[in-house]
């Protein structure tokens, strides 16, 4: 095992006895050839086109094909559903403009973590750290995967309803495969990603062309009076605009991966700005085709708005619509935790997390630890927890946290106004975002105090576990005791595997990680 500095730069040195590796130690294994000066780093193999297929392929979920129908139910009105949705875009771009700059001046993987830490320290980044990894992530992977399993298996048992350990146990070989994937290869993971990304474009452009072809022919009567006062809910608008930036979420994935992707100074921005246009575009005309083939009481009422949409367009056409909602969640799994993965690996870097979450496979040059380090959680919170509670208590922090690192941009503007900014915003953007962010929270804590509340308290738990886990010298004596005797333990046995597994399989560990 060898291992690095911080700023990984490699030592070169092999582990032997001579050196201070402990006898018996695997000498390091002689790098690729294509391995830059020696290093054993995560590969720059992010492109535009891979950076574009991971924004759209989170954010495109399967809300669009099932039910879209939050922002009509708040506006009360179909011209004002579709407003929401343009404007949300509009305000999702401004946060994902805003990100484009701190992902420029910051040239480091983790997305949020890292730009907290950054601007306001250590303690706020594990605060965020530590909800992410204890709940948002896990329960987060947990229902998209459930969805995946829900619509794989619906075209074996129509008409009868799919049974619950039957999307279980599909469900958990979506996410064994997923975490295969993204164990053995990162160029795979993107090719992958590219391809769903096309396959949820396709699915939409089936739903968009017939329904803009009605549109076309004189099919108008679902947008009369589309703007008619008496219909629009002005308490409601909130609560619409709430739903319509949770569809858009997702813009900030490409931000975890940041040291992957080639010549970041332009492919974040140009990335970030191309898939927000296209995903606006897709979600306004799918829309717009929902409205011209159903009427605002049919799509409320619909359970699969898709499902509903293809059975009165292409009649038995509408069996393949749950395959590609399948294929559309199957994507996200495979870019959230391309992303999660990286924000686990930079947070152990930082002395955050264990350092085994820093180590990088020599050969495939994947974070292999810190890709699989959700796995065990997901899929216990699969078959033992109540996922969407938890996802309601935790789901407002999300918000939070993108709002306080938007807000650090603006405070880092006057604290280090020399930073370099490649890609540089006006400040209204930034403001304006946080502020949209942090009235969303408020929203959360005046339409469900006790969930946000408990939600808090979760999150709060961080506060004693960074002076427990992370202040070492506020660690309690037999804490310190025991991670003592533990973790030269753990460092041999590991040690131990590694040699042993080599002799079989001729590919060996490096620890990339704070000495």
């Amino acid at each position: 095992m060898t291992r690095r500095s911080v700023n990984g730069e490699g030592t070169g040195v092999n582990n032997t006895p001579q050196n201070g590796g402990h006898p018996g130690d695997t000498p390091a294994p002689k790098e690729e050839p294509d391995a830059p000066n020696g290093k054993v780093e995560l590969r720059k193999k992010v492109t535009l086109l891979r950076g574009i297929s991971i924004i759209i392929g989170t954010i495109i979920g399967a809300g669009i094909f099932i039910s879209p129908k939050g922002i009509l139910k708040n506006s009360g009105s179909v011209g004002m559903s579709l407003v929401v949705w343009i404007a949300c875009g509009v305000l999702s771009l401004f946060g994902a403009l805003s990100y484009a700059e701190l992902g420029t001046s910051i040239q480091k993987s983790g997305g949020h973590y890292t730009y907290i830490l950054e601007a306001f320290g250590p303690q706020m980044a594990f605060i965020r750290l530590w909800a992410d990894l204890i709940a948002i992530r896990p329960a987060g992977l947990a229902v998209i995967s459930l969805a995946f399993g829900q619509y794989i298996l619906e075209p074996i048992f129509m008409p009868c309803g799919v049974p619950e350990i039957a999307i279980k146990l599909a469900t958990s070989i979506g996410i064994t495969s997923v975490m295969y994937l993204n164990s053995m290869s990162t160029s795979w993971t993107n090719r992958i990603q590219i391809l769903l990304t096309f396959s949820k474009l396709l699915a939409i452009a089936i739903i968009i062309v017939p329904g803009l072809y009605m549109l076309f022919k004189g099919e108008t009567k679902n947008f009369e009076n589309a703007f008619e006062v008496s219909n629009i809910k002005l308490t409601g608008l909130p609560l619409a605009f709430y739903s319509g930036m949770y569809a858009y979420a997702g813009w900030f994935y490409l931000n975890f991966v940041t040291e992957e992707v080639e010549n970041p100074e332009k492919t974040v921005p140009l990335a970030i700005c191309i898939s927000m246009a296209i995903v606006t575009f897709c979600y306004v005309l799918t829309n717009v085709a929902y409205y011209t083939v159903m009427s605002a009481e049919e799509l409320l009422a619909s359970q699969a708005v898709a499902v509903t949409f293809a059975g009165k367009m292409m009649g038995n056409f509408s069996v393949a619509v749950p395959v590609f909602v399948a294929l559309s969640c199957f994507g996200s799994m495979n870019g959230c935790l391309f992303a999660f993965s990286r924000m686990f690996y930079v947070a152990s870097r930082e002395g955050h997390l264990p350092e085994v979450l820093s180590m990088i496979h020599v050969r495939r040059h994947t974070p292999l630890a810190a890709v699989l380090v959700l796995y065990p959680m997901t899929v216990f919170q699969l078959f033992v927890g109540d996922i969407y509670s938890l996802l309601n208590f935790m789901s407002f922090l999300r918000w939070l946290f993108i709002g306080v690192a938007v807000l650090g941009l603006i405070y880092m503007r006057y604290t280090r106004p020399d930073m370099p900014r490649p890609f540089k915003v006006p400040l209204f953007i930034p403001a304006i975002f946080s502020f949209t962010c942090f009235f969303m929270v408020f929203l959360s804590l005046y339409s469900d105090p006790v969930n946000t509340g408990i939600g808090f308290a979760i999150s709060l738990t961080g506060i004693p576990a960074y002076y427990i886990f992370i202040v070492f010298d506020r660690r309690p004596k037999w804490l310190q005791d025991g991670l003592g005797n533990t973790l030269p333990s753990l460092r041999r046995h590991l040690n131990a595997f590694t040699r042993h597994h080599c002799e079989n399989h001729t590919y060996y560990w490096h620890m990339d990680s704070i000495d």
